[in-house]
């Protein structure tokens, strides 16, 4: 037996309980013994105790209080014995390029397509497995809003508070996102193992995004798209005015009408290695499915590599000595032998 611990120390804070409660052990006998003085002569009291053994009586005091003693001890999960063991976490390093562009406030996605975006991607992070996430805003110019971490409470709370004012530029330059990924969010040291989730309605603004997607591809970055909107009609898209009336964009006295450009997404992901695309147009966005089928699956790299010690737990023999106590307390009599 080597290398002692204790997994939850704190519970050995109870075992100042072990001097109270003999204090109100030794506090009940002598009460008892008050007790008997006021009913009895001094000379009778051997008499009348003649069959209680004080030494049976304080024995099974000691055998209470060595039982909650080492219930506490079990309580504080005593290990010994370690042993060294490697532990290695594997996983993609997997980026959410999200489209904050106005257009994305079109309602063919209840309640708009940025909204349903987000709740897909949290969805998503629900399932992870280990992996490295992060995630990109764009719209006229990207930002990197959470490098590549495995805090997923950092990224929700990063992910919630993205919208279309995230972004100082309006537009839409996909390949503007693709390349702020490529050039700050990955590394270079190894060219597989990453996925970029894009999910947008494939409207650019003359970004170049297929020549971004070909830079990608020879980097061993897989881009899965997401396509989300009306590819038919479009929708239009509301904003508010200065008075904070419910208006729709207009461009050059023109409402504007936002269609999925869905050719231009399925060219982009057959530039790289693997690459999906997902037409989900007005219907369900399910990421998680996305994950499961695409990411989880796949080949996975070491993103972490440690060395623990991993201690045998030995709780159970300190509950055994308890209850063999507590057994023992019952079976002993407070009287003498023969009485």
């Amino acid at each position: 037996m080597s290398g002692i611990r204790f997994h939850d120390v704190g519970m050995l804070l109870f075992l100042w309980a072990v001097p109270a409660l003999a204090a109100v052990f030794a506090y009940a006998g002598w009460r008892r013994r008050q007790a008997l003085a006021r009913f009895a002569e001094a000379k009778l009291l051997p008499l009348i105790n003649v069959s209680i053994s004080v030494a049976r009586r304080r024995g099974k005091a000691g055998l209470l209080l060595a039982a909650f003693a080492a219930v506490v001890a079990a309580s504080a999960r005593p290990a010994w014995n370690p042993v060294a063991e490697k532990i290695e976490r594997h996983g993609r390093d997997v980026v959410f390029v999200l489209d904050v562009s106005r257009s994305m406030l079109a309602e063919d996605l209840a309640p708009n397509r940025l909204d349903r975006a987000k709740l897909a991607i949290l969805d998503c992070v629900e399932r992870l497995q280990g992996d490295r996430v992060g995630l990109v805003a764009f719209a006229g110019n990207a930002a990197v809003k959470c490098p590549l971490t495995l805090d997923y409470g950092f990224f929700r709370m990063m992910l919630e508070d993205v919208s279309v004012d995230s972004v100082s530029r309006g537009g839409t330059m996909i390949g503007d996102a693709l390349r702020k990924c490529l050039n700050e969010v990955f590394d270079d040291r190894h060219k597989e193992h990453k996925d970029i989730i894009l999910i947008t309605d494939g409207e650019d603004h003359d970004s170049f995004p297929l020549e971004a997607a070909r830079e990608a591809g020879e980097r061993g970055v897989r881009i899965i798209a997401i396509g989300i909107g009306d590819e038919e009609q479009g929708r239009r898209i509301p904003i508010r005015d200065e008075s904070g009336q419910r208006v729709f964009l207009k461009y050059k006295g023109q409402e504007v009408w936002s269609k999925l450009d869905a050719e231009t997404l399925r060219k982009m992901v057959n530039a790289t290695p693997g690459g999906r695309y997902l037409n989900v147009a007005t219907g369900a966005i399910d990421l998680g499915e996305v994950y499961a089928d695409l990411i989880a699956s796949a080949d996975k790299k070491a993103l972490e590599s440690r060395t623990v010690k991993r201690y045998e737990e030995k709780f159970q023999l300190f509950l055994g000595l308890a209850f063999t106590l507590l057994c023992v307390e019952m079976l002993l009599s407070e009287r003498k032998r023969g009485a």
